[in-house]
């Protein structure tokens, strides 16, 4: 199967890119197609540049191949806006797997970390990206995917060697790290690429200093706070920026309280979008904390949307 010809280029992968949830049913670890139409919908409405599925914020490594091959080729017909495919796997093998399938639908770029759960060296991680980029052949443009909170980093130096050999469209960089940030954004001046940031404590930062946009988890439930935000960077008006991101703070001080990505989903079912459950519920202490950032997420919300209306 030939890859579709028509997609958006990898240079379009910029602004707000949404990191969608993967709806779930309860008793049942697939996913929930119908609940994550909606949720595609709801973000196709929101002024987001594109959505990307089956990230971190998307907890991909619960679904097997086939159910996230499926998903990627039902959502790029579904979706207004490009389609980002995460195709991270354990091994070489599976990647290239969903990334060809991903491809062959129509995702307008991939974004791979690097292969999770095991530990591996930068000539690895060197080893397994020139494969990848080698078995793809340009089927679709390749992002390299930095988050070492869950597997293994990407050191500044390997990335930009990465990036320097052309095969690749950009990173996502989810690292947090301003002087990573720094290195990888004087590298784009000699080799260019597309610098996404992937972790939204920095992104009003990192934006304002020259990256390329964001592929953001919070804007998988607030996509009006992330937009109206970018909308101010862009536009040079700093009190605006400011006060749109102590807003995002404030969410994010919030969401770091329980794991990854439950205050998120909590935030988009809290919204009317059915997300199902957790994949793993929260003991006493997090029921505790899901219950009062319930209470405050409703009081706060539309606060929010008001100053995002009004930016």
């Amino acid at each position: 199967m030939e890859a579709r010809m028509t997609r958006t280029p990898a240079r379009s992968i910029r602004g707000v890119n949404a990191a969608a949830v993967t709806a779930r049913r309860p008793g049942d670890p697939g996913i929930d197609l119908a609940a994550t139409f909606e949720l595609i919908d709801f973000l196709s409405a929101s002024g987001v540049q594109a959505i990307a599925l089956l990230g971190t914020t998307g907890e991909f490594l619960h679904f097997d191949l086939r159910e996230r091959t499926r998903l990627v080729e039902l959502a790029v017909k579904r979706s207004r806006v490009p389609v980002v495919a995460a195709v991270g796997h354990s091994t070489l093998d599976g990647a290239l797997l969903l990334g060809r399938e991903a491809a062959c639908a129509g995702a307008s770029a991939l974004v791979v970390m690097p292969p999770y759960f095991f530990r591996y060296q930068q000539d690895d991680i060197k080893e397994f990206y020139l494969r990848f980029a080698a078995g793809i052949k340009g089927a679709a443009p390749v992002f390299l995917y930095n988050i070492p909170f869950f597997t293994s980093e990407i050191s500044p130096e390997t990335a930009v060697e990465l990036l320097a050999t052309g095969l690749f469209a950009g990173i996502k960089d989810s690292s947090g790290c301003w002087e990573t940030f720094l290195r990888l954004r004087a590298a784009r001046e000699e080799k260019p690429f597309t610098l996404l940031v992937g972790n939204d404590v920095i992104f009003a930062r990192a934006r304002a200093a020259g990256a390329d946009g964001v592929i953001s988890g919070v804007a998988g439930a607030l996509p009006e706070l992330m937009v109206a935000l970018d909308r101010a960077i862009v536009a040079g008006d700093a009190p605006q920026r400011e006060r749109l991101d102590a807003r995002l703070q404030e969410f994010i001080s919030w969401v770091d309280r329980l794991p990854a990505p439950i205050g998120v989903r909590e935030a988009a079912a809290l919204r009317g979008l059915k997300v199902g459950p957790p994949a793993v519920p929260p003991g006493p202490e997090g029921q505790r904390l899901l219950a009062a950032f319930r209470d405050w997420f409703k009081e706060w919300l539309p606060e929010v949307q008001k100053e995002c209306k009004d930016a």
